[in-house]
């Protein structure tokens, strides 16, 4: 066979000619683990540090009325410690509506008549969920101190089809998506394709397609959007088309590894600037300034003011897009012509497109419509799968069947009580009941439990309501809420009592989560790499030591990011690095099976059943008695629940039930090392028929070969 030969000039690796510069091959080996290194640790190292413990900063606050009093409210909310908050006197109810319907104030105060003792604290929760309640705690003492009741208004509230307020960030991560997925594909299959004036119109008909799919996927399909085409296809081109042609500027002046810096703007520095999970106000100041910066948080606000707002506020998020899309244009036709038509970095030197390329980085050479088909297909497909997925499982939480038990002073009494629940709740809880509080808490801490009611001993007398938010706050959330409806109905005052608390490095109780994430994501974009940029290594014999050092340097190294450098993770050090290894190599050996034989097109099931079904069947961000049934189906299955509540875990339950995680990790190991047996026969039969549409097959001579840095950004997200 007749070695691949580079078009830089250079042997490329695996290459078997004579004088072969060996020095190179280590190099270009070697940077193939530096790319995954650096989109995990770039992502994982920026989600931890701002969302591991966010605090309100500055947040804008408003006090309604008028007098010594309001002002001595202002006075003493802006000289609370640690500047949480950033109180402004309003005269009246209607101007606090109209700035929190401008965004300008996350809630108000109302204080009470002169004649009263209630009063009113005004939020928006189409504004952002967790912003309304954060701000809503912050206001909620001030009434406490000055002994008034409260009562709680939503001026903007979330539609019925999108009660957790995730449809704009859906629908903004696909943008995003839509416009930076693409490039990479297009530089390793189409690079004729990036010259402005080729890719222009392309851009213009790509942004009006996505945009209609992510309309679909999020309106019709999945019911989180009502109606508003026009307004998802105005913004979508404008988001899709400011990013896609910022990458194309990227790409330009930095070939592959333009997708590192993509990551960075688009998913890295994007998220915790967004305001669209947590609010912005809980990040640190540099992320409030991206705020008004980046093409993601542009895109959301645009889509927030359009949804919920009326369109109040749009305009500045619609500059800002537009602004990206004039100085990347400008700027990208800049390159070209001081280019003087020179390749683009890392692209092959092909000016005819009729000339065989591979359509995706590894694969074998194909034909130019089989490559228009793949540059397409490729991006759509993650974009349905992450848009899709996502919004399903997430867009509208609603508790069912959540496990808790009733302790009462006779099992007549609980069985009673228990029966009651039942006939009332029976579609929101799974009520048993328990003979002791000890043995409640107890399953409680195992997990087994969410809650444990405790009935009055005493006529009169309060009852208790155990819970542990740990476990999961949104569940320990959901289920106080139905306990304190069922006291207060029956008139019974309610102690809450949180067994097992989060600690302070973890109050968002998304650690163990991210800790989960950066395992999953390190095996299988791993094996995305190596495919991609070192398809000579076709036998497991050759890349499981790659393997083996991969997934304990890892391990290593994000405990050590997470525990010693951040902060978040304290304690069981060998636990966490042993767990995270078999993690990483387990989720290597099975994505390296599907990349191995379908070619890098397998990483598209290989993240929908890793990642993205897993993300909802762990309960590491909502809880799994929140999302539809399926996701509880799998979740003693998947890897990445298992790995989130080991974290969890390890961290607060005393490692109880990492030995059953253990084994569910082992299998899929296993399971992964006989299906990569079975690839290597495979293989070896296919090569035995010199078959040329085997996409693990070596490049031939005449096709060109994949460099270290051609990887795609679709594998980090």
């Amino acid at each position: 066979m007749e070695p691949a030969i580079d078009t830089s000039g250079a042997v490329a690796p695996g290459s078997d000619a004579p004088g072969a510069d060996r020095k190179e091959r280590i190099v270009r080996t070697t940077f193939l683990f530096v790319i995954p290194f650096l989109m995990i640790t770039m992502m994982f190292a920026t989600y931890m540090a701002t969302m591991h413990s966010p605090h309100p900063r500055d947040m804008p606050v408003a006090v309604i009325g008028g007098g010594a009093q309001a002002q001595t409210i202002v006075d003493q909310l802006n000289a609370a410690p640690g500047a949480t908050t950033e109180a402004r006197l309003v005269a009246s109810r209607d101007d606090a509506v109209d700035l929190l319907r401008d965004q300008q104030v996350t809630a108000a105060l109302q204080l009470p008549a002169s004649d009263g003792n209630t009063a009113t604290i005004l939020t928006a929760a189409a504004a952002g969920a967790s912003q309304a309640s954060t701000a809503q705690q912050l206001l909620a003492p001030v009434a406490v101190g000055a002994n008034w009741t409260t009562t709680v208004e939503n001026v903007a509230p979330l539609p019925d089809g999108d009660m957790a307020g995730i449809g704009v960030m859906f629908a903004a991560m696909g943008m995003m998506l839509a416009g930076y997925v693409p490039l990479s594909v297009l530089l390793m299959a189409t690079p004729h394709l990036l010259r402005v004036r080729r890719f222009l119109p392309l851009l213009a008909g790509w942004s009006a397609v996505t945009s209609t799919v992510i309309w679909l996927i999020l309106g019709p399909i999945v019911g989180a959007v009502d109606g508003h085409y026009l307004t998802f296809l105005g913004v979508g081109m404008l988001a899709t088309g400011a990013v896609g042609l910022a990458q194309l500027l990227f790409t330009k002046l930095l070939g592959p590894l333009a997708v590192l810096l993509g990551m960075l703007l688009y998913v890295v520095f994007g998220m915790p600037s967004s305001n669209l999970a947590l609010s912005v106000h809980t990040m640190p100041d540099f992320f409030q300034f991206l705020h008004g910066v980046l093409p993601l948080p542009a895109a959301g606000e645009a889509l927030r003011s359009a949804l919920y707002f009326d369109g109040r506020g749009l305009l500045p998020h619609l500059i800002t897009l537009g602004v990206w899309i004039v100085v990347a244009l400008a700027l990208s036709l800049l390159k070209e012509r001081g280019a003087g038509g020179q390749t683009l970095p890392g692209a092959a030197p092909v000016t005819d497109p009729d000339v065989e390329l591979p359509a995706l980085a590894g694969g074998p050479p194909r034909s130019k419509r089989f490559r228009y088909a793949t540059v397409a297909a490729f991006p759509l497909a993650i974009l349905v799968l992450v848009v899709g997925l996502m919004s399903f499982s997430m867009h509208k939480p609603q508790p069912h069947d959540i496990p808790v038990v009733v302790v009462g002073a006779t099992t007549g009494q609980a069985e009673q009580a228990a029966a009651g629940l039942r006939s009332q709740l029976g579609g929101i809880l799974d009520v048993g009941v328990a003979a002791s509080v000890s043995a409640a808490t107890d399953r409680i801490l195992e997990q087994d439990l969410v809650a444990a009611f405790v009935l009055p001993s005493t006529p009169g007398g309060e009852a208790e309501l155990y819970s542990s938010s740990a476990a999961g706050s949104s569940q320990q959330m959901a289920v106080r809420g139905v306990f304190q409806q069922v006291a207060a109905a029956q008139q019974t005052p309610l102690t809450l009592t949180d067994v097992q608390p989060l600690n302070d490095t973890d109050t968002a109780g998304s650690n163990s989560l991210y800790v989960g994430m950066s395992w999953i994501m390190s095996g299988f974009l791993l094996m995305a790499v190596l495919r991609g940029g070192a398809p000579h290594l076709r036998r497991l014999r050759q890349f499981l030591p790659f393997l083996g050092g991969w997934a304990v340097g890892m391990a290593v190294w994000l405990w050590f990011l997470f525990d010693v450098l951040i902060g978040a993770v304290n304690g069981n050090a060998w636990e966490m690095i042993g767990f995270g290894a078999v993690t990483i190599f387990a989720v290597s050996l099975v994505t390296g099976a599907f990349t191995r034989t379908f070619g890098l097109a397998a990483i598209i099931p290989v993240m929908a059943v890793m990642m993205m079904a897993g993300v909802p069947a762990s309960g590491g961000g909502l809880s799994i008695y929140m999302v539809p049934e399926f996701f509880r189906t799998l979740q003693d299955v998947l890897p990445l629940p298992a790995a989130v509540d080991t974290a969890r875990s390890l961290t607060y339950f005393d490692g109880s039930g990492v030995g059953r995680n253990l084994l569910t990790i082992a299998i899929w190991a296993a399971a992964g090392l006989l299906l990569n047996l079975g690839v290597d026969r495979l293989l070896k039969r296919r090569e035995s028929r010199g078959d040329p549409t085997d996409p693990g097959a070596p490049l031939g001579a005449d096709a060109t070969p994949p460099r270290a840095g051609e990887l795609l950004p679709a594998a980090a997200h």
